[in-house]
C-alpha cells in the first residue's frame, strides 16, 4: 500500500462513518460497465463542494489492492449488485490528487530550482512503482506512461488511474502555458492510444472544467465527459437528489422548503432536481440556513468574470439577478479560464464552477438559489455596478409602496429601475421588463416566494409573490402589459382567474397591473385589493 499506488481505504472510512454520510456507492456500476470495454475513459467535472473527493476516495477504496474493502461496503447500495464482488480490490490503482502534488511539488521548488511540476509528479509516482516492480523499473526511467507500458509487457498487469483535481494546473497556473503543455503531453501518453490501451484497464478523472480544448478538437477527446452542462450517465452522482435532500431534512427535523429555497436550482434531465451537498451538509450541521459559499476567493474570482469587457454580458447578469432564464451558446467555450471570445464563454465557465445553472433541454442558463444569489450580490457591490446595487437598495421601497397601494410611486420607482438597468439594445424588450421588475422586487424575496409564470385558471400569472409561513403580508398577483393598460391588466387578472392559483392560500391578496408604454417610455401602475 503506497501514497500513489494501492492507496487504502482510509479516507473513505471517514467518510462513510460520519453522520451525514448520503450513500451514492451505485456510482461504481457504472464505472464497472466500462471495465472491458472501448474507451473506458470517464472524465465527471463539476463545481467545488459538489463532492469530487468523496467519488475519488470511494472508487480507490473499492478497486485498490492495497485494501480490504468488503466491510467497508457491507450495507451500502452497491453490495447489492450482483458484480459487486468481481472487481472488489482486483485491480493495481494509481491515484493522484494534482493539486495535493503541485503544492508539493512548488515546496521542492523552493529549495530546489530545478525542480519542475510534470517532472515531479512523474518521478513520486515512478518511485513508488520501482518498489514494487524492481524488475521492471530502472533508476533512470523519467516517463510515467514509458514505465507502465514496460511493467505491462513483463507482468501483463493493468492498471486504474483515479485522478482527482485534474484541472487544478489549468487554474492555479492559467497563464503558465508551457507547464501546461507539459502535463497535457503526460496526460495524452497515460490515455490515448497504444501503448496506453495495454496498460490502463480504467481512468476516472474529476476536476472543475471539462477537458481542455485546442480549437475545435479536444486534447483528449476519447473521454466520456460528464459536466454541469451535461452530466449524463453521472447526473445521479454530481451532487444530492430531491429525494436524498427530503430524507436528510425529515431525519434531522429540518424544513425542507427553506433547504430547497437555499441549495436547489441545478437540473439534470435524467434526474431532476440537484442540491450542492456541501452546502447541505452544512446547514444540518449547523443546524442554520446560510451562506456556505461565502469567502474571499469566492466573491472575488465571480467579480473578476462579471466584469469583464464583453458585449452583452453585464445585461445577461442583470436579467439572471432579476431571476430571467437567458440562452446561450455553450460550445464555444474552450474549456479554461484565459481564453475567452465572447459573453456566452464567461457565463458558461460561470455554469462549470456552479456559479450559474443550465437547463439542458431549453438551452438556458440561470442563478440557482438563494445561497448563489447571496453571492452575486456581493459581487455585484464592487464599481461599476452602481445602478443594479441602487435597484436593489430601494427595493424594499418599491415592496412598502406596493403594500400600501401607492400606484404613482410604484410606476416611478419600477421606471427608474427600467431606464437605468436595460441597455439601449433591450430596453424595449418584455423580457427585459420582466427581468427588470423581478430585480426590482429583489428585497421580497426575503418574505417571499416568487413564482414566474405559474399556472392559473386559464393562463399563467405573469408574477405572483406568495408569503412565506412567517410573514403577515398579503400576497399580490403582478399582471405586465405593453403598449396597453394596466387597468387592461388587472383585468385579465380577474377575467382568466389567476386568483384560483392561490385557493390554498388564506390571506389578503393584491391585484398589481403594470403597463409600459414603448413610444414615451412610461410605466402606469393599477392596484387593488382582491374581493373573494
Amino acid at each position: 500500500m503506497g501514497i500513489y499506488l494501492n492507496p487504502g481505504n482510509e479516507q473513505f472510512a471517514v467518510s462513510v462513518n460520519s453522520e451525514l454520510y448520503v450513500d451514492k456507492t451505485e456510482l461504481i456500476k457504472y464505472t464497472n460497465s466500462r471495465i472491458g470495454k472501448d474507451r473506458p475513459l470517464i472524465c465527471s467535472s463539476r463545481p467545488r463542494r459538489f463532492g469530487k473527493t468523496m467519488a475519488v476516495t470511494m472508487l480507490a477504496a473499492y478497486y485498490s489492492r492495497g485494501c480490504r474493502s468488503e466491510n467497508l461496503f457491507a450495507g451500502l447500495k452497491i453490495s447489492q449488485n450482483e458484480f459487486f464482488t468481481v472487481h472488489l480490490n482486483k485491480y493495481n490503482v494509481i491515484f493522484l490528487d494534482i493539486q495535493w502534488m503541485y503544492g508539493n511539488a512548488l515546496e521542492e521548488m523552493k529549495r530546489n530550482s530545478d525542480v519542475k511540476v510534470v517532472s515531479y509528479i512523474q518521478e513520486q509516482v515512478i518511485a513508488e512503482l520501482k518498489t514494487e516492480y524492481s524488475e521492471c523499473v530502472q533508476d533512470t526511467d523519467v516517463s510515467l506512461p514509458s514505465v507502465l507500458a514496460k511493467i505491462n509487457a513483463v507482468t501483463k498487469e493493468q492498471f486504474i488511474i483515479i485522478i482527482d483535481e485534474w484541472d487544478c494546473l489549468f487554474r492555479e497556473d492559467k497563464n503558465n502555458e508551457k507547464l501546461q503543455k507539459e502535463y497535457i503531453n503526460l496526460l495524452r501518453g497515460l490515455f490515448k492510444g497504444t501503448p496506453s490501451g495495454a496498460f490502463l484497464k480504467l481512468a476516472y478523472i474529476t476536476g472543475i472544467l471539462p477537458i481542455k480544448k485546442y480549437g475545435t478538437q479536444s486534447a483528449l477527446n476519447n473521454f466520456r465527459e460528464h459536466t454541469m452542462v451535461s452530466a449524463r450517465q453521472m447526473a445521479e452522482y454530481v451532487g444530492f437528489t430531491e429525494t436524498e435532500v427530503k430524507t436528510l431534512c425529515k431525519e434531522h427535523d429540518m424544513p425542507f422548503k427553506e433547504m430547497q429555497r437555499w441549495y436547489d436550482g441545478y437540473y439534470f434531465d435524467r434526474i431532476g432536481h440537484i442540491y450542492s451537498p456541501n452546502s447541505v451538509v452544512e446547514a444540518l450541521d449547523s443546524r442554520e440556513f446560510g451562506n456556505y459559499w461565502s469567502g474571499t476567493e469566492t466573491y472575488e474570482s465571480l467579480m473578476t468574470y462579471i466584469a469583464m469587457d464583453f458585449k452583452g454580458l453585464r445585461q445577461l447578469i442583470v436579467d439572471m439577478l432579476g431571476g430571467s432564464r437567458c440562452s446561450i451558446d455553450v460550445e464555444s467555450f474552450q474549456n479554461d479560464i484565459t481564453s475567452f471570445h465572447s459573453a456566452d464563454d464567461v457565463i458558461t465557465l460561470l455554469i462549470h464552477m456552479g456559479y450559474l445553472a443550465y437547463d439542458h433541454k431549453t438551452k438556458k442558463v440561470f442563478i440557482p438559489n438563494e445561497e448563489v444569489r447571496g453571492v452575486f450580490l456581493r459581487a455585484v457591490k464592487n464599481d461599476g455596478w452602481d445602478d443594479v446595487m441602487k435597484a436593489i437598495h430601494a427595493s424594499e421601497a418599491l415592496l412598502k409602496a406596493t403594500l400600501s397601494m401607492d400606484e404613482r410611486a410604484v410606476a416611478q420607482m419600477i421606471q427608474e429601475v427600467h431606464m437605468q438597468n436595460s441597455s439601449s439594445l433591450v430596453y424595449n424588450n418584455e423580457i427585459s421588463l420582466s427581468s427588470v421588475i423581478a430585480l426590482a422586487y429583489y428585497s421580497a424575496c426575503k418574505d417571499y416566494t416568487l413564482i414566474r409564470e405559474m399556472p392559473t385558471g386559464s393562463g399563467f400569472a405573469d408574477m405572483v409573490f406568495l408569503p412565506k409561513r412567517a410573514s403577515l403580508n398579503p400576497a399580490f398577483v403582478l399582471e405586465l402589459k405593453w403598449d396597453k393598460t394596466a387597468e387592461g391588466a388587472i383585468s385579465q387578472i380577474k377575467s382568466k382567474k389567476y386568483v384560483s392559483a392561490l385557493k390554498e392560500y388564506k390571506g389578503n391578496i393584491l391585484l398589481v397591473g403594470i403597463n409600459y408604454e414603448k413610444k414615451s417610455r412610461k410605466h402606469q401602475c393599477r392596484i387593488e385589493k382582491y374581493e373573494v
